[in-house]
């Protein structure tokens, strides 16, 4: 006769399968090996526990079993890197380099690609104006891979490859045609190789909506 141990309560992750926000946070997760229970939400029907533990209702949100609630996609990759980081996502040395990069890309470049998606709520100018904002983020990324063999900071990746690459992806899905033709080789040899990449395949697997 043997007696075992109770199983230890999975961290809860509430998720939107396309949000960038949660699939950086999906990427952090899966690539540090930290397993957890997901919770599938419809944004037009959030639900009451997402809302009880996080009441800005917006995802992903990751509630720890110690009760400890991260409600920021940065801080939930931050968090899993911290579990196991095999491959030094995240160092000293590359602290700084990664926040400055996030920080661009979430508080300059995210606003644009929001008005360039959506040009139809901001008719103020065309969507190829919105575009050409978002050239400047394209551009400056470029020359990042071209500096440094095809990855963001160094030849390996980052924290910072995995938290831009899915707001990337978005720009680039708006028009398809306009970004295959556009100037930013390094870029589309960056974008593709992660979206063919089996970490992404297993972040985008589909979930049911959670009803709890």
């Amino acid at each position: 006769m043997s007696c075992s141990l109770p199983s230890q309560p999975l961290p809860i992750l509430y998720s939107f399968r396309r949000c960038p926000y949660a699939i950086r946070a999906r990427i952090a997760l899966v690539y540090s090996g930290v397993e957890v229970e997901h919770r599938e939400v419809v944004l037009k029907d959030k639900p009451k526990a997402m809302l009880a533990i996080s009441p800005k209702g917006t995802v992903p949100v990751l509630q720890l079993p110690d009760g400890r609630v991260l409600e920021e996609s940065t801080d939930i990759m931050r968090w899993a890197l911290l579990q196991h980081d095999g491959k030094g996502w995240l160092t000293e040395a590359n602290e700084a380099g990664v926040s400055r990069l996030i920080m661009i890309n979430d508080s300059e470049f995210k606003p644009w690609l929001d008005r360039y998606k959506y040009a139809d709520r901001y008719p103020e100018h065309p969507m190829e104006y919105y575009r050409s904002q978002c050239e400047e983020w394209l551009a400056q990324i470029e020359g990042y891979l071209l500096a440094n063999d095809g990855c963001l900071l160094s030849a390996q990746y980052t924290m910072a490859d995995m938290a831009i690459f899915p707001f990337i992806r978005q720009c680039a899905h708006v028009d398809k045609a306009w970004f295959e033709q556009s100037p930013y080789p390094n870029l589309k040899i960056w974008l593709t190789g992660l979206l063919e990449s089996s970490l992404f395949a297993s972040v985008m697997m589909k979930h049911p909506q959670w009803k709890g």
